[in-house]
């Protein structure tokens, strides 16, 4: 008998409960899909009570479990290795210490007010869950300056290293771009992908976007750039001269310009007003002492009716049964405690491999600003430590604390650099985009997520060899996703529960590195959990 979309639906729902059918009745097109980050809970008020769920780990991933899970009604317990909340959500302010593995120990000595966000560091307006999250909360948000026209790059090798503004390596390209495709248009090399009708208004759209003259030359825009800027009287403003093509060629400044257009990086962007912990702290003012900090987990077992937790707290060792577990340690963590994990999930633990990514703060006086008219953005280099990150907070104020180095060091000839020689390193990024002013930069700070405890990395690259290698979360595109992650068993096995244990956080997700993953592989793991225990109910 054929498998009609009906006897479909129901095998579904029978395998993966209502969550599972209501989703491939998406698929079939016969409900409408929401945006992904809208995800909500499909669960009954108090469908929890009487089950007990022990959560490890308090970074977003856990809290936002937690949240839920209580509001359903769950006895809900949470056990977090480090003395606060957040997990790679960190802000450090004057006072903190950052104290590495290798023994290295840093306080922070910024100004009182000042802040730099040392994991995550902006708010997408397509990560509807976290924006939620945040008003439910009552966190308030500013707008975070991705991008600014105004801001620079700079390559070594090009225009005799001197740092090029964005807006003209941007529009001088668009001008070189327009012109070589109108002469290819006029010369008839496009004549068979386009009829007449199309040349022709293909070449009207080039001379706006170029833009071009009458003759189809780009000889520079205001766009691009004014080298006197025009005012009253009969100061009417000098065009700046546009860079050659052949310069920006050798300037390959593509990553600089087009990091704006990836889905996560569009304006509009947020940050939280203060710093980006707010978040994690609205969450445990909400939870209370169901948090427990400086708890590391020392063992996981699974028992006839759940899990049994051992963790140490003030030197002694405690132990703590559940009907389940949400399991939002990093896997590498993971792997260092005994686990009782299935040989699917035990082999994605021990064979997954973590990014360890940097940020190099600095407090300064705002010469970006009050020289330059730069207000936020990121600015990028060929040569050292980049991107210069900007803040977008306290614009017009004296000082401000800006980001100069965002990048890999884990497996890098820079992570083998000495603490001062990376200051160093990251200065004279500094100075390449803003010539006599590095010496300007003070209070330095460097966080090596690889170096950090209980995390040792910015997030999962690899769920095992052989498998695809996932970038830079930042810099990700979907159709990477499309054939990386979602293709890689090792992914595939996560989203599976290991019997009682359930595994949430950024890297059960498309999301990698980004707070909305986490979140959403929470709400995810909520519905599968409650329709499970909906099964064994009456």
């Amino acid at each position: 008998m054929p498998l009609t979309r009906r006897h479909f639906l129901t095998r579904i729902g029978q395998a993966g409960g209502f969550g599972a059918a209501y989703l491939g009745m998406q698929t079939l097109g016969l409900l409408p899909t929401p945006d992904s980050a809208a995800q909500t809970i499909h669960a009954a008020p108090n469908s929890g009570n009487g089950t007990s769920v022990v959560i490890l780990g308090a970074g977003i991933a856990g809290l936002v479990a937690a949240y839920e899970l209580r509001a359903l009604g769950y006895t809900v317990t949470v056990l977090e290795a480090l003395p606060r909340t957040g997990g790679r959500n960190w802000t450090v302010r004057a006072g903190t210490e950052i104290n590495s593995l290798d023994g290295a120990t840093q306080t922070c000595t910024f100004d009182p007010g000042h802040y730099q966000n040392v994991g995550p560091g902006r708010l997408p307006s397509n990560h509807r869950t976290m924006l939620n999250y945040c008003q439910k909360l009552k966190v308030p948000l500013e707008v975070e300056i991705n991008t600014s026209r105004s801001s620079k790059l700079q390559n070594d090798a090009a225009n005799n290293a001197r740092p090029v503004i964005q807006r003209q390596a941007i529009n001088d390209t668009r001008g070189h771009v327009s012109e070589l495709l109108s002469k290819c248009i006029r010369g008839g090399a496009l004549d068979a992908d386009l009829t007449k009708e199309d040349r022709a208004r293909m070449i009207d759209f080039l001379h706006t976007y170029g833009p071009l003259t009458q003759s189809g030359a780009y000889i520079g825009s205001d766009r691009a750039g004014i080298a006197i800027q025009p005012g009253a009287g009969e100061i009417d403003g000098t065009l700046a001269d546009p860079l050659s093509m052949h310069t920006l060629l050798d300037a390959a400044f593509w990553e600089g310009m087009l990091y704006e257009e990836e889905n996560d990086w569009q304006a509009t962007m947020f940050q939280p007003v203060g710093g980006m912990d707010t978040i994690p702290y609205a969450f445990a003012r909400e939870l209370g002492d169901i948090i427990h900090h400086s708890t590391p987990v020392t063992a996981l077992h699974k028992t006839a009716q759940g899990v049994r937790v051992t963790y140490t707290q003030n030197n002694a060792t405690h132990t703590l049964e559940a009907d389940f577990c949400f399991c939002a340690m990093p896997l590498i963590q993971l792997r260092k405690i005994p686990a009782d994990l299935g040989p699917a999930h035990r082999k994605v633990v021990d064979q997954c491999t973590y990014d360890g990514y940097y940020k190099i703060a600095w407090e300064s006086r705002r010469f970006w600003e009050q020289e330059e008219n730069i207000y936020g953005g990121l600015e990028f280099v060929a040569q050292g430590p980049s991107p210069i990150w900007l803040p977008s907070w306290g614009l017009f104020s004296d000082r401000g604390v800006l980001v100069s180095g965002y990048a890999l060091a884990s497996g890098t000839p820079f992570n083998k650099l000495s603490l001062d020689q990376k200051f160093a390193a990251s200065r004279a990024s500094v100075e390449r985009l803003h010539p006599g002013r590095g010496h300007e930069l003070e209070k330095p700070i460097y966080l090596g997520w690889d170096n950090i405890p209980y995390i040792e990395g910015s997030w999962i690259s690899s769920y095992g060899p052989n498998q695809p290698q996932l970038e830079q979360p930042d810099v990700i595109d979907l159709g990477h996703r499309r054939g990386g992650t979602f293709a890689n068993p090792g992914y595939t096995t996560l989203l599976q529960p290991d019997g009682p244990i359930y595994f949430i956080g950024d890297h059960v997700s498309y999301l990698v590195g980004w707070q909305e993953g986490a979140a959403l592989s929470s709400l995810r793991a909520i519905n599968m959990l409650s329709e499970r225990v909906k099964s064994t109910r009456p």
